[in-house]
């Protein structure tokens, strides 16, 4: 068994999970729309550059949480999978996890999108665990705050490193799937590395290493 770590968003999805939330929640009127997208547009750039300031990012993209009870959320959630997400599943994506699973490897996502957005996106694809930026939680609710080491970019590699230690894996013979530039550090732990529909950066970088440069939108 192998571990087959993938990146979720660009990734497994045509789409941006977290990006998508954001718009969710302005189609919906659930916060000031033109200042909410405004700011949604310039973080998603910056995350695209490599320059995403990760602890503004959530601090923006957590505080919806804490207006909202869990049962409404669960039910917004809902439609945001159905309205916003069934529509980027890819076929090709699905076949690879299959792929993996067939070969009896363990399936983990691994994504800076923060945990209430993409568990329930991790359990449709059917994967074996997953982790994600943890939003805080006291009392039921979401206080608007993260906890733990933000699942981003080097940040990555910490969070799998420390679930290591508690789960019976290593990196021996693992693949690592994904998009952006943004994965590079942890691109660089694995066997084997394979960037998919990368951004440009990472395709350079790819080519130049010669990893595995594949598509699941062809």
């Amino acid at each position: 068994m192998s571990l087959a770590i993938f990146d979720l968003d660009n990734t497994l999805l045509a789409g941006d999970s977290d990006y998508s939330w954001g718009e969710f929640l302005v189609h919906k009127k659930l916060v000031d729309s033109e200042q909410y997208r405004i700011a949604n547009d310039g973080f998603y750039q910056d995350y695209k550059a490599g320059t995403l300031d990760i602890h503004a990012y959530l601090r923006f993209s957590l505080a919806p949480l804490t207006r909202y009870s869990m049962a409404e959320l669960e039910k917004l959630h809902n439609e945001f999978m159905q309205t916003y997400i069934e529509p980027m599943m890819l076929p090709k994506a699905a076949a690879l996890l299959q792929e993996h699973r067939a070969r009896g490897d363990f399936l983990l996502i691994i994504t800076a999108t923060n945990g209430f957005v993409t568990r329930p996106i991790a359990t449709r694809l059917g994967v074996d665990d997953i982790l994600a930026t943890e939003p805080e939680i006291i009392n039921g609710h979401y206080t608007g705050n993260s906890v733990g080491t933000p699942c981003f970019q080097g940040g990555k590699v910490i969070r799998l490193h420390e679930w290591l230690k508690t789960h019976q894996h290593d990196l021996e013979g693992a693949y690592f799937y994904s998009d952006s530039i943004n994965d590079l550090p942890l691109l660089e732990q694995v066997t084997h590395p394979v960037a998919v529909d990368p951004d440009e950066r990472l395709e350079k970088i790819a080519k130049e290493r010669q990893w595995t440069v594949m598509s699941l939108r062809d």
